[in-house]
């Protein structure tokens, strides 16, 4: 028998469709008060609170014929969750603005709403979709606002300072490999996202298109490092060449990488990994591998065994997806 199919955002209203929505959600709220009223209450066990937001908006961000509503679920999480472990916080609560296409199915956004929920359970378990809102436009966009508390201070970008170790947390790389295999291998002759086979894909190429896709920021790593005294300590979202000279204009110093042979490692992005200084001799926290030292200010913000690193790196939304577009 041929399941019927399910309905369009278009044919239900946003009360029925918030009702789909908390069905998924369901049991997974930690809030004194969680959905359903003008506003969350949440409880802070500390006087500090995290607050960030990140959009991903379909075209610049990601594509549809790519990225599974479970994966941009997953995938919209992780990455607010990563901002608020960079801060060496523990996250709490993510509120989502969902701007739908008439055309959206109800059982779109349910499977979604799975992939925020699993992220949630599976890299912060602590952590809970506690509200949001629901909009129609011709663009499918997530908004997502992630809060947590601060069980420490917090950890800024501005605080490394000469002779600290620079360390890492997380994978360095195989998302921007990922990417790079959707551009090479599924695009059609017109430069259009088409749909993934899995059966054209290596088993490293699988795991480096989940990395792109449904990427794991080690968030528990954060907390680890704020406690054992990281000076700063920053998401690595855009690749590690690109934040790595954020952290060292906003502290005034200058980063040495050690040599780092894997250009998608170096100039690619959103992997998501957590990278901190910590004081000379101190023992690294779980999780973190050295990559580098902090030097004085000199010539330029990043080196690389000594020399100055060439070439630009970084990701960039607008540039990087622009030949995706049509």
């Amino acid at each position: 028998m041929t399941p019927s199919p399910s309905p369009t955002v278009a044919d239900v209203s946003e009360q029925e469709l918030v009702a789909a929505i908390l069905r998924v959600l369901a049991g997974s709220s930690h809030a004194v008060v969680g959905p359903g009223d003008d506003a969350a209450v949440l409880a802070a066990p500390g006087e500090r609170v995290v607050v960030t937001t990140d959009t991903l908006v379909h075209g610049p961000d990601f594509r549809l014929a790519w990225s599974s509503p479970l994966d941009l679920g997953f995938k919209a999480a992780a990455v607010n969750l990563a901002d608020v472990a960079a801060m060496g916080a523990r996250p709490t609560a993510l509120f989502v603005a969902l701007a739908l296409p008439e055309t959206t199915t109800v059982a779109f956004v349910e499977e979604l709403a799975a992939g925020l929920r699993a992220a949630c359970d599976d890299l912060a378990p602590e952590c809970a979709v506690e509200g949001g809102d629901l909009t129609v436009s011709d663009t499918l966009t997530i908004a997502v606002t992630a809060v947590g508390v601060l069980p420490g201070r917090p950890v800024l970008r501005s605080g490394a300072r000469p002779g600290d170790v620079v360390a890492v947390a997380g994978e360095l790389g195989p998302a921007a490999r990922g990417l790079a295999v959707l551009f090479d291998r599924f695009r059609d002759e017109s430069g259009h996202p088409v749909t993934v086979d899995p059966a054209l894909l290596s088993a490293r190429e699988r795991e480096e298109l989940r990395a792109q896709l449904r990427p794991r920021p080690p968030i528990g790593a954060g907390v680890r490092a704020a406690e054992a005294g990281a000076t700063a300590m920053m998401d690595v979202s855009d690749g590690l060449l690109l934040d790595a000279t954020r952290l060292a204009d906003a502290s005034g110093v200058t980063v040495d990488l050690d040599g780092v042979e894997d250009d998608a490692a170096l100039r690619g992005g959103e992997d998501h990994a957590l990278l901190a200084t910590f004081g000379p001799g101190r023992d690294l926290p779980t999780g973190f591998r050295p990559i580098g030292t902090v030097r004085p200010r000199g010539d330029v913000p990043v080196t690389i065994a000594g020399e100055a690193a060439s070439g630009a790196g970084g990701w960039d939304p607008q540039r990087d997806w622009d030949s995706a577009r049509g």
